[in-house]
C-alpha cells in the first residue's frame, strides 16, 4: 500500500522523528506547514497498554504510533471524532482496563493484514491524515542502559533493560543501546528521510524517544545522506529520571557520544531555559560539534514542560522559508579566540 494521503507536490516534505508527547507537539506544529508529513516513531515502549499488547501478541508497541496518528488527523468533525475515539482509554478493572481503542485497533489490523505499516496506513486513511505514520523499525526493540549510582560503589554501573526502567531509574544513565543489535529500519522511513526537505528530531525523552533513531544504522545513514535541513529541538528542561540534572549542553554531549559524526543545521532552544552568558557560550560549542547554530526562541507553552505548537511552527516555518531573518541571526559558533567586537553577538530571541 502506498502512503495514506495523496502527496501534495506544492508542500514541503517534512519528517519528524521521536515518540510520545514530544513527537505529538512536533507533528501538531509541522502539519500547519505541509500536507506531506511523515512521522518516524520509536518502537521500544514496554509499559502500559503498549507493553501488554507487545508481550501478549508479539507486535510492535502501538501507543506512540497511535498518538502520532491522532496528531495528524484531519480537523473536520468526522476525523476529529475518530481521533478522539482512537485516544479513548478504557477504565474500570476488567480485561480492557488501561487499553486505548487505538492500540486495540492497530493490534487487530496488524493481525489481519500481517504488516504493521499497512495497518497504520489503514488507520491513517480512516482519520484522513495528510501524511504518514511509520515505525522506525518493523520489529519491537528493547532499550538497554548502563546506569551508575545504583550500587554502593558509585563507580560501578548496572545494566538495566526496558524503556520504563530507563525512563524511571533513580541512577544516572551513562549509555544506551538497542536490542537486537543493529536493528533494521523500515524501508519507508529511510526513503522519507532521504527525500525530505526538513527533518526534525525531538523534543522528547532523550534516551528513550530521541536517541534510538540515531542508533538504528539505516536511519543514521539516511540522516547522513539526506540533503534536507535538519533541526534538533531540545527539551524545555531535564526530565525526572533519565535526564535529572542535565543541562542543555549535556543533552548535546550525550547525543554526540552516541552518534559520532551526526550533523544538524540548527538546535532549537527555548530562550528562557538557558540564560545569556557563559551557559550559552558552552551550548554554542556543543552545537558546533554537530555543525549547528543555536536558535533561541520562545517556544514554551502554557502547560509546564510542554512546547507551544504555534511557536514551534513559526520556527520550523522560518527554517523552511528563505532562511532566518537577519535581525535574529544567532552567531553562536565558537570563534577560535577571535574576540573582536563583531566576532560574537549576543543571540536574540527568534522568531
Amino acid at each position: 500500500m502506498s502512503a495514506a494521503g495523496p502527496r501534495d507536490e506544492n508542500s514541503p516534505s517534512i519528517v519528524a522523528l521521536g515518540g510520545g508527547h514530544g513527537l505529538y507537539a512536533t507533528l501538531s506544529a509541522v502539519r500547519t506547514l505541509s500536507r506531506n508529513v511523515t512521522a518516524v516513531v520509536t518502537v521500544a515502549d514496554d509499559g502500559g497498554s503498549s507493553g501488554r499488547l507487545r508481550a501478549e501478541l508479539g507486535m510492535i508497541p502501538p501507543g506512540d504510533l497511535r498518538m502520532a496518528l491522532a496528531a495528524l488527523a484531519a480537523s473536520d468533525p468526522r476525523s476529529a471524532l475518530w481521533a478522539d475515539v482512537l485516544q479513548h482509554r478504557f477504565g474500570g478493572s476488567g480485561a480492557l482496563a488501561g487499553h486505548s481503542v487505538g492500540n486495540l485497533l492497530l493490534a487487530g489490523l496488524t493481525e489481519v493484514v500481517k504488516d504493521p505499516v499497512v495497518a497504520l496506513d489503514e488507520v491513517a486513511h480512516l482519520l484522513d491524515v495528510d501524511g504518514r505514520v511509520l515505525p522506525m523499525s518493523p520489529i519491537a526493540l528493547d532499550i538497554e542502559a548502563d546506569v551508575s549510582g545504583l550500587e554502593s560503589d558509585p563507580r560501578v554501573s548496572r545494566v538495566i533493560r526496558g524503556q520504563v526502567a530507563v525512563a524511571t531509574t533513580p541512577g544516572k544513565v551513562r549509555r544506551v543501546r538497542l536490542l537486537p543489535v543493529d536493528p533494521p529500519a523500515t524501508e519507508q522511513s529511510v526513503r522519507a528521510i532521504e527525500r525530505a526537505d526538513l527533518v526534525v528530531l525531538g523534543p522528547g525523552s532523550w534516551f528513550s524517544s530521541v536517541l534510538p533513531h540515531v542508533l538504528v544504522p539505516d536511519l543514521a545513514a539516511a540522516l547522513r545522506r539526506t540533503d534536507s535541513r535538519k533541526v534538533l529541538v531540545l527539551n524545555l528542561g531535564p526530565e525526572p529520571g533519565e535526564t535529572t540534572g542535565f543541562s542543555a549542553e549535556r543533552h548535546l554531549h550525550v547525543l554526540s557520544q552516541h552518534a559520532p559524526g551526526f550533523r544538524v543545521h540548527h538546535v532549537v532552544v527555548d530562550s528562557a531555559s538557558v540564560p545569556p552568558g557563559s551557559e550559552r557560550e558552552h551550548l554554542a560549542r556543543a552545537a558546533a560539534v554537530f555543525g549547528a547554530d543555536v536558535i533561541y526562541a520562545d517556544v514554551a507553552g502554557a502547560t509546564p514542560h510542554a512546547h507551544d505548537v504555534a511557536k514551534l511552527a513559526a520556527v520550523f516555518g522560518a527554517v523552511l522559508g528563505a532562511g532566518r531573518p537577519a535581525s535574529a541571526v544567532d552567531d553562536t559558533r565558537p570563534n577560535d579566540g577571535d574576540t573582536s567586537s563583531d566576532s560574537r553577538k549576543e543571540p536574540t530571541s527568534w522568531p
